[in-house]
Protein backbone atom coordinates (compact mmCIF):
# COMPACT_ATOMS: atom_id res chain seq x y z
CA UNK A 1 0.00 0.00 0.00
CA UNK A 2 1.32 3.24 -1.12
CA UNK A 3 0.24 6.67 -1.63
CA UNK A 4 -0.52 6.54 -5.32
CA UNK A 5 -2.54 3.61 -4.61
CA UNK A 6 -4.65 5.10 -2.21
CA UNK A 7 -5.21 7.95 -4.46
CA UNK A 8 -5.93 6.34 -7.50
CA UNK A 9 -8.80 4.09 -4.85
CA UNK A 10 -9.77 7.71 -3.64
CA UNK A 11 -10.15 8.96 -7.40
CA UNK A 12 -12.25 5.67 -8.09
CA UNK A 13 -14.71 6.14 -5.37
CA UNK A 14 -15.31 9.98 -6.47
CA UNK A 15 -15.21 10.18 -10.45
CA UNK A 16 -16.76 6.62 -10.49
CA UNK A 17 -14.81 4.76 -13.47
CA UNK A 18 -11.31 3.56 -14.40
CA UNK A 19 -11.16 5.99 -17.58
CA UNK A 20 -11.89 9.01 -15.43
CA UNK A 21 -9.54 8.27 -13.02
CA UNK A 22 -7.30 7.50 -15.88
CA UNK A 23 -7.93 10.74 -17.62
CA UNK A 24 -7.56 12.97 -14.30
CA UNK A 25 -4.29 11.33 -13.43
CA UNK A 26 -2.99 11.74 -16.93
CA UNK A 27 -2.30 7.63 -17.57
CA UNK A 28 -3.74 4.83 -19.11
CA UNK A 29 -6.57 3.13 -17.76
CA UNK A 30 -4.26 0.15 -17.68
CA UNK A 31 -1.92 1.71 -15.06
CA UNK A 32 -5.22 2.08 -12.76
CA UNK A 33 -5.83 -1.00 -13.10
CA UNK A 34 -2.53 -2.13 -12.46
CA UNK A 35 -3.01 0.23 -9.13
CA UNK A 36 -6.28 -1.36 -7.90
CA UNK A 37 -4.55 -4.61 -8.61
CA UNK A 38 -1.29 -4.18 -6.50
CA UNK A 39 -3.45 -2.60 -3.40
CA UNK A 40 -5.80 -4.98 -3.39
CA UNK A 41 -3.38 -7.65 -2.94
CA UNK A 42 -1.98 -6.45 0.23
CA UNK A 43 -5.79 -6.08 1.82
CA UNK A 44 -8.06 -8.90 2.82
CA UNK A 45 -11.18 -8.11 1.85
CA UNK A 46 -12.48 -6.84 -1.09
CA UNK A 47 -12.31 -3.26 -2.01
CA UNK A 48 -13.97 -2.56 -5.59
CA UNK A 49 -17.36 -4.68 -7.04
CA UNK A 50 -18.75 -4.08 -10.53
CA UNK A 51 -21.65 -2.54 -10.77
CA UNK A 52 -23.37 -3.05 -14.25
CA UNK A 53 -20.49 -2.31 -16.36
CA UNK A 54 -18.81 0.31 -13.64
CA UNK A 55 -16.20 -0.25 -11.14
CA UNK A 56 -17.54 0.98 -7.90
CA UNK A 57 -16.10 0.56 -4.44
CA UNK A 58 -17.52 -1.62 -1.82
CA UNK A 59 -17.92 -0.67 1.66
CA UNK A 60 -14.20 -1.95 2.69
CA UNK A 61 -13.15 0.34 -0.25
CA UNK A 62 -14.95 3.53 0.78
CA UNK A 63 -13.46 2.89 4.30
CA UNK A 64 -10.25 2.74 2.76
CA UNK A 65 -10.50 5.61 0.30
CA UNK A 66 -12.04 8.29 3.20
CA UNK A 67 -9.25 7.01 5.55
CA UNK A 68 -7.00 7.82 2.06
CA UNK A 69 -8.18 12.06 2.68
CA UNK A 70 -6.00 11.95 6.04
CA UNK A 71 -2.73 10.23 4.62
CA UNK A 72 -2.64 12.74 1.84
CA UNK A 73 -3.41 15.51 4.51
CA UNK A 74 -0.69 14.02 6.72
CA UNK A 75 1.92 13.72 3.98
CA UNK A 76 1.01 17.32 2.72
CA UNK A 77 1.70 18.33 6.10
CA UNK A 78 4.91 16.56 6.31
CA UNK A 79 6.27 17.82 2.72
CA UNK A 80 5.39 21.33 4.25
CA UNK A 81 7.11 20.77 7.00
CA UNK A 82 10.03 19.40 5.20
CA UNK A 83 10.35 22.56 2.46
CA UNK A 84 9.84 25.03 5.96
CA UNK A 85 13.32 23.21 7.27
CA UNK A 86 14.92 22.91 3.78
CA UNK A 87 14.42 26.55 3.61
CA UNK A 88 14.15 28.09 6.69
CA UNK A 89 17.31 30.67 7.07
CA UNK A 90 18.14 30.65 11.02
CA UNK A 91 18.60 26.81 10.96
CA UNK A 92 21.38 24.83 12.85
CA UNK A 93 24.43 24.07 11.02
CA UNK A 94 27.06 22.05 12.09
CA UNK A 95 30.37 23.02 11.15
CA UNK A 96 33.99 21.07 11.94
CA UNK A 97 37.39 22.02 11.33
CA UNK A 98 40.90 21.14 11.84
CA UNK A 99 42.59 22.95 14.36
CA UNK A 100 44.57 26.06 13.08
CA UNK A 101 41.87 26.50 10.11
CA UNK A 102 38.98 26.32 13.25
CA UNK A 103 41.24 29.31 14.74
CA UNK A 104 41.39 31.09 11.48
CA UNK A 105 37.66 30.70 10.40
CA UNK A 106 35.38 30.18 13.53
CA UNK A 107 35.76 33.97 14.57
CA UNK A 108 35.16 35.25 11.17
CA UNK A 109 32.46 32.63 10.88
CA UNK A 110 30.55 33.91 14.12
CA UNK A 111 31.14 37.15 13.10
CA UNK A 112 28.93 36.80 10.05
CA UNK A 113 26.62 34.45 11.33
CA UNK A 114 25.82 36.76 14.81
CA UNK A 115 22.76 38.63 13.28
CA UNK A 116 18.97 37.76 13.73
CA UNK A 117 17.69 35.68 10.95
CA UNK A 118 21.02 33.92 10.47
CA UNK A 119 22.10 30.74 10.74
CA UNK A 120 22.91 29.25 13.85
CA UNK A 121 26.05 27.18 13.86
CA UNK A 122 27.72 24.69 15.79
CA UNK A 123 31.17 24.70 15.71
CA UNK A 124 33.33 21.35 16.46
CA UNK A 125 37.62 20.57 16.17
CA UNK A 126 38.54 17.81 14.57
CA UNK A 127 41.74 16.43 14.39
CA UNK A 128 42.26 13.88 12.19
CA UNK A 129 44.69 12.17 9.18
CA UNK A 130 43.71 13.44 5.74
CA UNK A 131 41.86 10.09 4.59
CA UNK A 132 39.51 10.54 7.59
CA UNK A 133 37.77 14.16 6.88
CA UNK A 134 35.50 13.14 4.01
CA UNK A 135 33.94 10.34 6.88
CA UNK A 136 32.88 13.20 8.69
CA UNK A 137 30.77 14.43 6.66
CA UNK A 138 28.48 11.90 8.09
CA UNK A 139 28.07 13.40 11.25
CA UNK A 140 28.70 17.33 10.64
CA UNK A 141 26.60 19.49 7.43
CA UNK A 142 30.32 21.33 6.88
CA UNK A 143 33.62 19.91 7.12
CA UNK A 144 36.75 22.51 6.52
CA UNK A 145 39.57 20.23 5.95
CA UNK A 146 42.90 20.37 4.25
CA UNK A 147 45.39 18.68 2.02
CA UNK A 148 48.83 18.73 0.38
CA UNK A 149 48.91 19.96 -2.92
CA UNK A 150 50.17 16.49 -4.56
CA UNK A 151 47.76 14.73 -2.36
CA UNK A 152 45.08 12.99 -4.11
CA UNK A 153 41.61 15.10 -4.68
CA UNK A 154 38.77 14.04 -2.30
CA UNK A 155 36.88 11.22 -3.15
CA UNK A 156 33.51 11.72 -5.02
CA UNK A 157 30.96 10.99 -2.16
CA UNK A 158 31.62 14.37 -0.68
CA UNK A 159 31.17 17.86 -2.74
CA UNK A 160 34.69 19.91 -2.32
CA UNK A 161 34.42 23.81 -2.61
CA UNK A 162 37.84 25.44 -2.31
CA UNK A 163 38.86 28.10 0.02
CA UNK A 164 42.57 28.92 0.33
CA UNK A 165 46.01 27.30 -1.29
CA UNK A 166 47.89 28.51 1.39
CA UNK A 167 51.19 28.37 1.19
CA UNK A 168 53.91 26.71 3.86
CA UNK A 169 56.71 28.40 5.62
CA UNK A 170 59.41 27.09 7.20
CA UNK A 171 59.49 28.25 11.43
CA UNK A 172 62.57 29.43 13.08
CA UNK A 173 63.08 31.35 15.89
CA UNK A 174 63.60 34.76 15.21
CA UNK A 175 66.93 35.05 16.65
CA UNK A 176 68.11 32.12 14.32
CA UNK A 177 71.01 32.87 11.73
CA UNK A 178 69.17 31.68 8.45
CA UNK A 179 65.87 34.19 9.88
CA UNK A 180 68.09 36.82 7.69
CA UNK A 181 67.64 35.01 4.13
CA UNK A 182 64.24 36.05 2.59
CA UNK A 183 63.76 32.57 1.43
CA UNK A 184 64.94 28.95 2.27
CA UNK A 185 66.05 25.79 0.37
CA UNK A 186 65.82 21.87 1.50
CA UNK A 187 69.28 22.20 1.87
CA UNK A 188 69.30 24.96 4.43
CA UNK A 189 67.07 23.16 6.76
CA UNK A 190 67.83 19.57 6.21
CA UNK A 191 70.16 19.18 8.55
CA UNK A 192 68.32 21.17 11.44
CA UNK A 193 65.98 19.80 14.24
CA UNK A 194 62.01 19.71 13.24
CA UNK A 195 59.34 19.80 14.85
CA UNK A 196 56.58 17.73 12.61
CA UNK A 197 52.93 16.31 12.65
CA UNK A 198 52.26 12.92 13.32
CA UNK A 199 52.22 10.26 10.58
CA UNK A 200 49.26 10.36 8.28
CA UNK A 201 48.35 14.16 9.03
CA UNK A 202 48.65 17.10 6.17
CA UNK A 203 52.02 18.39 6.21
CA UNK A 204 53.87 14.92 6.77
CA UNK A 205 54.02 14.76 3.04
CA UNK A 206 55.91 17.60 2.55
CA UNK A 207 58.27 17.25 5.04
CA UNK A 208 59.64 13.98 3.28
CA UNK A 209 59.66 16.02 0.21
CA UNK A 210 62.46 18.33 2.07
CA UNK A 211 64.44 15.28 2.92
CA UNK A 212 64.06 13.76 -0.72
CA UNK A 213 65.40 17.50 -2.22
CA UNK A 214 67.70 17.73 -0.23
CA UNK A 215 69.46 14.38 -0.19
CA UNK A 216 69.02 13.39 3.57
CA UNK A 217 66.71 12.15 5.91
CA UNK A 218 65.54 15.37 8.24
CA UNK A 219 65.89 14.48 12.00
CA UNK A 220 62.81 14.91 13.90
CA UNK A 221 62.63 15.21 17.45
CA UNK A 222 59.17 16.52 18.56
CA UNK A 223 55.87 15.27 17.14
CA UNK A 224 53.41 18.29 17.68
CA UNK A 225 50.05 18.81 14.96
CA UNK A 226 48.63 21.94 17.10
CA UNK A 227 50.08 25.00 15.34
CA UNK A 228 50.33 27.07 18.43
CA UNK A 229 52.00 24.97 20.55
CA UNK A 230 54.42 24.36 17.85
CA UNK A 231 55.44 27.95 17.41
CA UNK A 232 55.92 27.64 21.35
CA UNK A 233 58.59 25.15 20.75
CA UNK A 234 60.11 26.43 17.80
CA UNK A 235 60.46 30.34 19.71
CA UNK A 236 62.19 28.17 22.55
CA UNK A 237 64.95 27.16 20.09
CA UNK A 238 63.95 23.66 19.86
CA UNK A 239 64.12 23.26 16.06
CA UNK A 240 62.05 24.34 13.04
CA UNK A 241 59.06 23.27 11.79
CA UNK A 242 56.85 24.03 8.42
CA UNK A 243 54.05 26.23 9.29
CA UNK A 244 51.09 27.98 7.39
CA UNK A 245 51.71 31.31 5.89
CA UNK A 246 48.25 32.88 6.45
CA UNK A 247 45.80 30.64 8.96
CA UNK A 248 49.08 30.31 12.02
CA UNK A 249 48.78 32.77 14.14
CA UNK A 250 51.68 35.46 14.65
CA UNK A 251 54.14 34.28 17.25
CA UNK A 252 56.53 37.43 18.40
CA UNK A 253 59.54 34.87 18.53
CA UNK A 254 58.87 33.16 15.65
CA UNK A 255 59.53 34.19 11.76
CA UNK A 256 58.51 32.32 8.97
CA UNK A 257 60.37 32.46 5.42
CA UNK A 258 59.52 30.45 2.30
CA UNK A 259 60.81 27.66 1.12
CA UNK A 260 62.05 26.97 -2.52
CA UNK A 261 62.70 24.07 -4.84
CA UNK A 262 59.69 21.96 -3.64
CA UNK A 263 55.85 22.67 -3.81
CA UNK A 264 54.81 23.69 0.02
CA UNK A 265 51.55 24.57 -0.34
CA UNK A 266 48.08 23.06 0.98
CA UNK A 267 44.82 23.32 -0.16
CA UNK A 268 41.80 23.98 2.54
CA UNK A 269 38.45 23.38 1.06
CA UNK A 270 34.94 22.62 2.59
CA UNK A 271 33.37 18.99 2.47
CA UNK A 272 29.86 18.02 2.61
CA UNK A 273 27.19 15.85 1.22
CA UNK A 274 25.70 16.88 -1.42
CA UNK A 275 22.21 16.80 0.63
CA UNK A 276 23.12 18.91 3.05
CA UNK A 277 23.22 22.35 -0.04
CA UNK A 278 19.55 22.06 0.00
CA UNK A 279 19.37 23.77 2.92
CA UNK A 280 19.40 27.31 3.07
CA UNK A 281 21.06 27.55 6.11
CA UNK A 282 24.28 25.47 5.00
CA UNK A 283 24.41 27.53 1.71
CA UNK A 284 24.63 30.56 3.84
CA UNK A 285 27.06 29.09 5.78
CA UNK A 286 29.04 27.88 3.01
CA UNK A 287 29.23 31.33 1.70
CA UNK A 288 30.27 32.86 4.62
CA UNK A 289 33.31 30.63 4.73
CA UNK A 290 34.20 31.94 0.78
CA UNK A 291 34.44 35.64 2.39
CA UNK A 292 36.13 34.20 5.27
CA UNK A 293 38.67 32.24 2.90
CA UNK A 294 39.55 35.86 1.51
CA UNK A 295 39.85 38.14 4.76
CA UNK A 296 42.77 35.70 6.00
CA UNK A 297 44.30 35.57 2.73
CA UNK A 298 44.01 39.65 2.67
CA UNK A 299 45.39 39.63 6.30
CA UNK A 300 48.62 37.63 4.41
CA UNK A 301 48.75 40.10 2.14
CA UNK A 302 48.10 38.27 -0.68
CA UNK A 303 45.83 38.72 -2.90
CA UNK A 304 46.26 35.89 -5.81
CA UNK A 305 44.27 32.49 -4.28
CA UNK A 306 46.61 30.52 -6.63
CA UNK A 307 49.81 31.72 -5.05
Amino acid sequence: MDERQLRVLRELGELGSVTAVAEAMRVTPSAISQQLRLLQRSIPVPLTERDGRRLVLTAAGQALADAAIGVETALARARHAVDAFVERPDGVVSVAAFHSGAAAFFPLLLRETGTPGSPQVSLHDEDVAQDEFPPLTRHYDLVVAHRLDHAPPWPRTATATALLREPLDIALPADHPLADRAELTPQDVAGLPWITVHDGFPLMATVEAVSAAAGRRVRIVHRINEIAVVAEVVAAGAGVALMPRWTSRPHPSVVLRPLSGIHAHRHIDVLHRPERSARRAVRTVLTALRRAAETVRDRGGDPDPRS
